[in-house]
């Protein structure tokens, strides 16, 4: 193909930010050779020195990560780097994780059932300044702008958790014990009471049952 005949999105500057190594290796499969990977991030503190680093055209985010999550990625950088794009790529098709992210300032919101070449057509359209979403996520977008959606709902503090430490919330307020939750997610005793420490430290709560009493506030038992 000449280089005339190139698409204006190919070659762009992307870092790529996920807590699962093998999906981070099947994007740069699958799109490297269209796109510039030029760094990768696993968790917050990764992925903010990252993209920091090489002050990519976009960042390709996944919402729930360890030490924050996206919203905090975004947050981090945007207070160094305010021109960085952002395209959030998830599993999680809940409102709460879509209207969060894009109000943080995100650009896009796509889905990780996408295909590479939409992938790469969507980091070209955010990388030129456009907005991107999956067909069903643009309708959470514009129910939160018409009010169906009450943004003000869309809590900061649970977009700190990552997925993991949401269900050992969520198990706690229903009145299960360390054992009981170890049990139910295949996890050591010693990591449930890892999860329990970080959410506590990250909602800034002392106890189980003031944990208790915020997860029921929010009805999330």
């Amino acid at each position: 193909m000449s280089q005339m005949e190139e698409t204006p999105r190919a070659g762009w500057r992307v870092v790529v930010v996920d807590d699962h190594a093998m999906f981070r290796a099947g994007v740069k499969h699958e799109i490297g050779g269209r796109v510039h990977i030029v760094g990768e991030g696993e968790d917050v503190p990764t992925a903010v020195a990252a993209v920091l680093a090489a002050v990519p055209d976009v960042v390709l985010l996944d919402v729930h990560l360890p030490g924050g999550g996206g919203v905090e990625v975004l947050k981090q950088v945007h207070a160094r780097e305010p021109e960085v794009k952002f395209l959030a790529l998830s599993v999680s098709d809940a409102a709460e994780d879509v209207i969060g992210v894009i109000r943080a300032g995100a650009r896009g919101y796509v889905t990780k059932s996408i295909s590479s070449n939409e992938l790469v057509e969507a980091i070209g359209r955010v990388a030129e300044g456009d907005a991107v979403f999956s067909p069903r996520l643009a309708g959470f977008v514009l129910d939160a702008f018409s009010g169906v959606i009450d943004v003000a709902s869309i809590d900061e503090d649970l977009d700190r958790l990552s997925t993991r430490e949401r269900e050992v919330l969520r198990l706690i307020a229903r009145g299960y014990q360390y054992k009981e939750i170890a049990r139910e997610l295949f996890i050591s005793i010693k990591t449930v009471e890892t999860h329990v420490s970080s959410v506590l430290r990250k909602l800034q709560l002392s106890n189980r049952h003031q944990l208790t009493r915020w997860a029921t506030d929010r009805k999330l038992v």
